[in-house]
């Protein structure tokens, strides 16, 4: 194990977190908040600072990185990101117990949205903004951003951690140079954050919040850039204006797609991206899911009680398909009280995930379509052992080995699902009543089954939000803190796709080389 070059690499890690964490500590001073608030970001900076300067004193032996010192590195700068990040909310009093405020942060760099925070209005702006920010900050990834400004090596290393990084089974460059490819995936991403903010200050401004549009507007954008969900607002985004929901529904559908496919336009190549067979699928599953949702509530939303016109049905539907399928997590509305047809299609979007190579997390759609394959391919086996298979994805001969990496991974996926409901069946909670007040009016869910397994499913898929006890318009904040931490990793590990930190924990991994 390359120690030095590690410890060069984290500690520029920190030192970026302590430059990112200089942004919230500006609007703590435009807010006029209190010297307690200022501080609570200054100590953390000054300490990732410090140590990360330490960090970059020895001279490593070796500059290149293998592999599984990437996968490793990926796993360990999340954690350290983790640590840190917390910091300011402890600090503050915000968020007084250091294990909830972990929770907390890892929610917000692996774009979760799982909260364990009962009332937002309590909040000071700048722990508001440093919640979304760490949204965005973790949507392209943090190392992505890193491979900017660090050299890029002749070895591969610099693809080892885009790779260890990158949500989606296949990971390439769009450019000659992997710096080139990282700096043209910043810019498109920064060029959409910039132009959704622009379009919901077009918006009439929330009633009783028209002094801080703008602040809404960025960190609510924040959470759609990087598909992560933390409201600012009571209800999440149920006190927008119908504009501003559906501007934000169809920008997290853009952001739930492949960036490549962005520079293919950009670069005039129009019709390779409608080629694309992942885009295909991601488009047909949001058309269906959102008719599906749409006429279920019309025939039976009388025996509910929103009591939707037909436009607020059309867009509540719209809203939560493009929110969960992209794993965002955002509400208008509380999903927990419509018919099972439309709840189970949640559930089944829940699994998905968007397109690779997006902000997105779940399982993802390429690999969902190359699975299906590789089971034809695998049934036509069967019946004729002379078949000889001619899968192909996206272009390019699907080969066996690609096949079962996709397996492999949707079995690692739900084999760590079904452990981490198992560990929260032995949560203190289980067995209690919650009041849910919503939309819907006041009602209990009780705290059980259900609520461990959506709340394990919004976690691994990084989404947010489940069902019953962790519904849209209820926290985390009941779990126990052996809960929140086996939660936390499992938002981790959603985030890195499970084999960075699978590496990280190996004890092979770190023997010297």
């Amino acid at each position: 194990m390359n120690y030095r070059k590690l410890g060069k690499i984290l500690g520029k890690i920190m030192i970026l977190e302590a430059i990112l964490m200089i942004a919230p500590l500006v609007v703590s001073f435009i807010y006029n908040e209190t010297f307690k608030y200022k501080l609570s970001f200054l100590i953390p900076i000054l300490l990732l600072t410090i140590i990360g300067f330490l960090l970059q004193i020895p001279k490593p032996t070796r500059n290149n990185l293998y592999q599984k010192e990437g996968f490793a590195l990926t796993g360990l700068v999340w954690i350290i990101m983790t640590l840190f990040g917390a910091l300011p909310f402890v600090l503050n009093g915000d968020i007084p117990n250091y294990i909830d405020a972990c929770f907390e942060i890892m929610s917000g760099f692996t774009t979760t949205g799982a909260s364990i925070i009962t009332d937002i209005t309590k909040l000071e702006h700048s722990s508001l903004f440093w919640r979304s920010f760490s949204h965005w900050i973790g949507g392209m990834g943090i190392l992505v951003f890193v491979l900017i400004f660090i050299p890029e090596s002749n070895d591969g290393s610099s693809m080892h951690l885009l790779r260890a990084e990158s949500p989606g089974p296949q990971v390439g460059k769009i450019a000659s140079k992997m710096k080139v490819t990282t700096r043209i995936l910043y810019l498109i991403y920064c060029g959409m954050t910039v132009l959704e903010v622009i379009i919901l200050m077009m918006d009439k401004p929330i009633p009783g919040y028209e002094s801080d549009q703008f602040f809404i507007s960025v960190v609510t954008t924040f959470g759609c850039a990087g598909t992560g969900g933390f409201g600012v607002l009571p209800g999440s985004i149920e006190l927008f204006n119908p504009f501003s929901q559906y501007v934000m529904a169809i920008f997290l559908i853009l952001f739930g797609c492949n960036f490549s496919l962005y520079y293919l336009i950009l670069i005039g190549k129009i019709k390779d991206v409608f080629r694309s067979e992942e885009l295909k699928a991601y488009l047909g599953i949001i058309i269906g899911a959102v008719a599906l949702i749409f006429v279920s509530l019309i025939v039976q939303i009388r025996n509910f009680p929103q009591n939707y016109t037909t436009e607020e049905a059309f867009r509540h539907s719209l809203f939560q398909v493009s929110s969960i399928m992209t794993t965002t997590g955002y509400t208008t509305t509380d999903y927990n009280a419509w018919p099972v047809i439309a709840t189970t299609v949640l559930y089944l979007l829940m699994f998905t995930g968007a397109m690779a190579g997006s902000t997105a997390g779940g399982i993802k759609l390429s690999r969902l379509v190359m699975a299906g394959k590789g089971l034809y391919i695998n049934i036509r086996k069967l019946i004729n052992p002379r078949y000889v298979p001619k899968a192909k994805f996206e272009g390019k001969t699907l080969e066996q080995k690609t096949i079962n990496d996709v397996f492999a991974f949707i079995t690692l996926y739900i084999f760590i699902l079904f452990m981490v409901i198992f560990l929260l069946a032995f949560d203190p909670a289980n067995g209690q009543t919650v009041q849910v007040v919503s939309d819907a009016g006041s009602y209990e869910v009780t705290h059980g089954f259900t609520t461990n397994f959506s709340a394990t499913l919004a976690c691994i898929s990084n989404i947010g939000p489940g069902f019953e006890a962790v519904g849209p318009y209820v926290s985390y904040a009941a779990y126990c803190g052996f809960s929140k931490i086996i939660l936390t990793l499992t938002m981790m590990l959603g985030r890195l796709e499970i084999l960075p930190v699978i590496i990280l924990f190996s004890k092979r991994t770190w023997k010297k080389i």
